[in-house]
């Protein structure tokens, strides 16, 4: 009785109870932004956000429970899901376009974007693939393997098309195949091939919105009313809450509706506006403590199939914050990307939380608990 009274205590030292608060909090924080920058829709958003909170919270359990290493030996499996699940979208009359992309399966009233589900599938099977290569990593003919893995499901991606998602992906292997200690060589190739197909890239796959967006960057007031609206709306909102804001519920876009997407792409800015800078220094600080716990975990895991998981929710966490961030105070294009637990989105907040689940799964496994 006192040996498993004892094995029972060493199994709840295992379970990151830090982590676990700070993802509560900052989804509930989410909600609370959500009900506010909803507009007459604020309550429908609030209850699907609400109820996706709650499904994420079963599916965190869950996930926390299966061992990561279970669920790596059923990578092979996992990954044809993804590559399924991507064919699938494309095809008209199953999936959904929606602001350009067809990258939405939509059941009745309930819809959902596959991409975000990859995610979670990316983060287990390429860090199954990159601890099956090992120190073999650097050799060319484990590299194209490698290489591959990501670049299939970017290519599906890129036929949505869903140019933000993609850039998603790509920081998230690159993020795992530094820890992974690729070499430099790799990485300064793949930089200049990029440099490279710029040109083509801009002629042959970016849509002529998505080039206005990349223009507008340089100058929004070049269209105020067209492509550079989005941004200077956004900023307007943000630099008017100043130091302490208007006010929770009172925004001033909140009643004038000249921000668009106020409760998704451009929640940030109206947390700016309504709560000023201290607001958005909290989400910053947040989302940052989240991120960096993510990475100690993965510091600490067991082996190296933990360290690539952490640090793959890692990079998606930041990254998508880094660039929702920047896009709302106009430093980087409009692309779509939701800023994680805060922007409105059912299959977002779910992918988040399973994405957190992942990596309490590898904290609960630091030491292995038998009963």
């Amino acid at each position: 009785m006192l040996e498993k009274t004892r094995k029972f205590r060493d199994a709840i030292k295992n379970i990151d109870f830090t982590l676990i608060a700070l993802t509560v909090l900052t989804a509930v924080f989410g909600i609370v932004m959500i009900s506010s920058a909803g507009g007459d829709g604020a309550v429908r958003y609030v209850i699907v956000q609400s109820a996706a909170l709650v499904l994420g919270l079963i599916g965190v359990v869950i996930i926390s429970i299966l061992d990561y290493d279970y669920l790596a030996r059923l990578s092979k499996y996992i990954y044809a899901a993804c590559i399924i699940l991507l064919v699938l979208v494309l095809i008209p009359g199953l999936g959904r376009v929606q602001n350009g992309a067809r990258s939405w399966f939509v059941f009745g009233p309930v819809s959902f974007q596959p991409a975000e589900l990859v995610k979670i599938g990316f983060v287990i099977t390429f860090s199954k693939h990159l601890s099956e290569v090992g120190s073999g990593l650097n050799e060319p003919k484990n590299m194209w393997k490698v290489a591959l893995h990501p670049a299939a499901l970017c290519i599906l991606m890129l036929l949505q098309p869903d140019f933000g998602t993609v850039v998603v992906f790509v920081m998230m292997a690159l993020a795992m195949l530094f820890m992974a200690k690729i070499s430099w060589k790799y990485l300064a190739g793949a930089f200049g091939a990029l440099l490279a197909a710029c040109p083509l890239i801009w002629i042959f796959l970016l849509k002529q919105y998505q080039k206005d967006r990349i223009i507008t960057l340089f100058n929004p007031e070049n269209d105020p009313t067209g492509s550079g609206y989005h941004v200077i709306q956004s900023k307007i909102a943000a630099g008017s809450g100043k130091l302490t804001g208007m006010g929770l519920y009172n925004g001033s876009s909140r009643y004038n509706n000249l921000l668009p997407e106020r409760h998704t792409d451009f929640i940030y800015s109206v947390i700016c506006e309504e709560l000023g800078m201290i607001g958005g220094v909290a989400v910053i600080v947040l989302l940052s403590a989240i991120i960096i716990r993510c990475l100690y975990i993965g510091l600490n895991a067991r082996n190296s199939e933990g360290l690539y998981i952490c640090t793959g929710v890692a990079a998606m966490l930041a990254f998508q914050a880094f660039e929702n961030i920047g896009m709302c105070i106009g430093l980087f294009p409009v692309t779509g990307i939701t800023l994680p637990f805060f922007s409105y989105g059912g299959s977002s907040l779910v992918t988040n939380l399973l994405a957190v689940g992942l990596v309490l799964n590898v904290r609960y496994r630091y030491k292995k608990i038998n009963f």
